[in-house]
Order: C-alpha cells, then structure tokens, then sequence
C-alpha cells in the first residue's frame, strides 16, 4: 500500500466524518450551512486531531467556489498578499465565482498578518475558514473573530477513536489482527488523536507480518525510552538505599550511620539533601506536613554555613525523618495519578470549570453551572462534580491514619457524608 492510510481514511463527505455530530448531522450548522449553500467565514476550533483540516476541506469542495489554501505555519505578509491579489482576479472574471480562503493554523498569524484579511471579508470579496488549536478569543484580533462564527470541535470519545480503529485496520486487511485489548491500549496512547491512531497502526502494519498481535508485541514496538545515567559504582547506590531504608523503617540510628558513611565516602552533602527532600514527600507525606520544611531549612543550613558545620543540620535531618510517622499514600496517589494519564485519553474540562474571560467564551456557556465553595456551609458543595464525566468516580488518593493524614482522613470522610445526605 502505497497511499498513507491517513489519505485512505480521509473523510470526503460530512457522512463519513467520525464524531462532531453536533455540528454535521442534519439540521446541525455546518450540515445546514452546506445543505443551504450560503457559505460564511467561520473559526473551527479544537484539539489536535479531531478533524478541523478535513472539515474544511469537505465544507470547501461543497460549494461551486474557488478555494485557496494558506498555512500560517509557513505563509507571511507576501503570501496573504498573493492570495488576495487571486481573490480579486477571481472576482473580475467574466464568470465570477465566490472565493473561499482556508487558513491552517490561522492564530500563528499575527495582528498584522490578520488585519489584512478585514477590508476584503468586510467587503464580501472573500470568505475565510480558519482552523486552530487555540482560543480563538486570546489569538485572534477582535475585528476579526467578530465577523467570524465560532465553532468548537470536541474530543473524540473512546467509542469514537474504536471506529477509527476499526476503519484503519479494515483499510490495512488486518481487522483480525488485533484484539480489543491491543485496540484498547493503541487507544490509550493516542491520547484522543485520531492521527495519532492512523500513525501507530500505519507503523505496526510497516513493522509486523500479518497474524495475531499481541499487547506484548505492540508494548515492545513502541517502547517508553527510559534514560539512566550511571552516577558512580555499586556502593554508592547501596548507601542511598541503605539510607532511603532504614529512614523509611523509622530507624535513627541507621539513618544516621549511613548517612555518615555517605558523608565519609565523599558523597556531596547537597546531593544528599536532594534525597532527603525526596524522602520527606516519598515516604512521610502528608502524615507530617513539616517534614519537607525541616529539611528544606536543613538545606539552607548547610548553604549558608558549609562544611562542615552545616552537616549538623542534615543530620537533624536525617534524624527527625527518620523517627516521625510514616504515610506513602501520596507517592501511591501520584503513581496511580501518572498511570491512569498515560493508558487514557486526555479527557475536556467540564464546562462549569472553565473559565470565561470573554464573551465568546461565556456564549459557550463556560463557567455557567460553577458553584463557588465558600458560599456554601463548611465551604464545600455537596455532590459537586470536578472529574470529567467519563471518570466521575476515579480515586487516585487515600490517606492513611498516620499523624496528621488522620486528620484530612477524617475531614474527607465528613465530606462523604454530606454527599450522602445531600442525594
């Protein structure tokens, strides 16, 4: 197959195009712009791959028009001119043609290189759609956004980007290669990019025969490169753990000979204030919420008074992680935190969480159902959503009953019950 699959799955009629249902299923406005054959100048605004630059292709090549393309990306100030120049030649011909003008990228224009498109879209000499990544209402001029009509394209669903899988390897001739976990984790990487998609398995078709893949395989062809940097021998790595252990085992006594064997060894005491630090939100955490002070200030310390006068500090340091409670639910948390993001997609705001700034984003309805914490008894809304829908009751963090952690223990699970009574 010579033909990228990318161009093989390019959607040419609003049929085909998987998602944005709201605004290419019939009676919907891009469906009735076309369907009425009144074409106008439009932002499509989304994140990267959800099919703005097909959605303005198709939208082009629905009308009887002349269509000029520019990417911001690689046009300037001569080629807005050029354009422009075409647009008017258009419009002295015999038979004249409307002239459609799609702008890639369009907020890499600056204010300039925007303001040049005012006159001849005032004037009705061209139409323009434009496609982007960012908000309109921060990159675009306001002159020109005003006479351009905002629509949002959303995230692909999980259902969604499935199709597009399906669809590739229909394409390919290997619908049987892959089963659903594999399609599953192809997913989760694509991080809700269907181009995302389309290259991974364009790579996985190049690189393997046809027959069953496994996840194992898929796993070993994408691999996450992991970079390690050798910093000295294998007894200076046994002293660090050394260390990291018997501190994490609630031992002073340890901590502190290792510690001292470091400080013999010629271990460079910041390095092992660097450690420490770690130590301090690693294994205490938020059962003593002091522990990272402490050793910050020990830091300090030992920058203002140096060797070795400041390695006292350290070792107050050391002791003291040492011998207060323990608690690594945080480091839990943040792990099953990274984990989650990496195997799902990238999930949208909700809505009542955005904020508004603008008028086009306040339109949008951003920020409209938001319920503001403090005017609410014991500063919390009951039953109050701020997870994507999607993953409403994800769980990444739960506290221990160590030192101070039994108390958000506590308060988290007085919040629980106000949910309980507010349902």
């Amino acid at each position: 197959m010579n033909t990228p699959l990318a161009e093989i799955l390019r959607p040419k009629k609003l049929d085909d195009i998987i998602g944005q249902t709201h605004l290419v299923k019939p009676n919907a406005p891009i469906y009735q712009m076309i369907h009425n054959q009144k074409p106008q100048s439009i932002i499509l605004w989304g994140p990267p791959g959800v099919g703005k630059t097909t959605l303005a292709k198709i939208i082009t090549t629905s009308f009887d028009c002349n269509i000029i393309e520019l990417s911001a990306i690689f046009s300037g100030i001569k080629e807005i001119k050029e354009a422009l120049n075409q647009a008017e030649n258009f419009a002295n011909e015999l038979l004249p043609k409307p002239t459609i003008i799609f702008i890639d990228e369009i907020h890499r224009f600056n204010k300039i290189q925007q303001d040049a498109f005012l006159h001849h879209l005032e004037n009705g000499l061209i139409t323009i759609i434009g496609a982007t990544t960012e908000n309109p209402s921060f990159e675009l001029n306001k002159a020109l956004l005003s006479r351009m009509q905002v629509y949002v394209l959303n995230q692909l669903s999980a259902d969604e980007l499935g199709q597009i899988v399906n669809k590739s390897l229909i394409a390919l001739q290997r619908e049987n290669d892959f089963d659903n976990e594999a399609k599953e984790y192809i997913i989760s990487l694509s991080n809700g990019d269907a181009r995302n998609i389309i290259n991974i398995l364009q790579l996985l078709n190049d690189t393997t025969t046809t027959g069953q893949i496994t996840l194992q395989q898929i796993k070993q062809i994408l691999p996450k490169h992991i970079q390690v940097f050798d910093k000295g021998g294998e007894e200076f790595y046994n002293l660090i753990s050394a260390l990291h252990k018997s501190i994490r085992g609630s031992n002073p006594d340890a901590s502190l000979y290792w510690f001292g064997r470091m400080l013999k060894s010629g271990t460079d005491p910041l390095y092992i204030g660097r450690r420490l630090l770690r130590i301090a939100w690693e294994d205490v955490g938020l059962a003593d919420i002091n522990a990272a002070t402490v050793v910050s200030n020990a830091l300090q310390t030992y920058e203002r008074l140096g060797s070795p006068e400041g390695e006292l500090a350290l070792a107050g340091a050391v002791t003291y992680l040492a011998s207060t409670n323990k608690s690594n639910s945080l480091e839990l948390a943040y792990n099953n935190l990274m984990n989650f993001i990496d195997n799902n997609p990238a999930y949208p705001v909700p809505i009542h969480l955005r904020n508004a700034p603008t008028k086009l984003m306040s339109e949008l309805g951003y920020g409209k159902e938001y319920k503001y914490a403090h005017d609410y008894p014991n500063h919390y809304v009951p039953n109050e959503q701020y997870l994507p829908e999607h993953i409403s009751n994800t769980n990444f963090y739960t506290p221990t009953n160590q030192g101070f952690e039994a108390r958000i223990s506590e308060r988290l699970k007085f919040l629980t019950e106000l949910d309980k009574l507010k349902q």
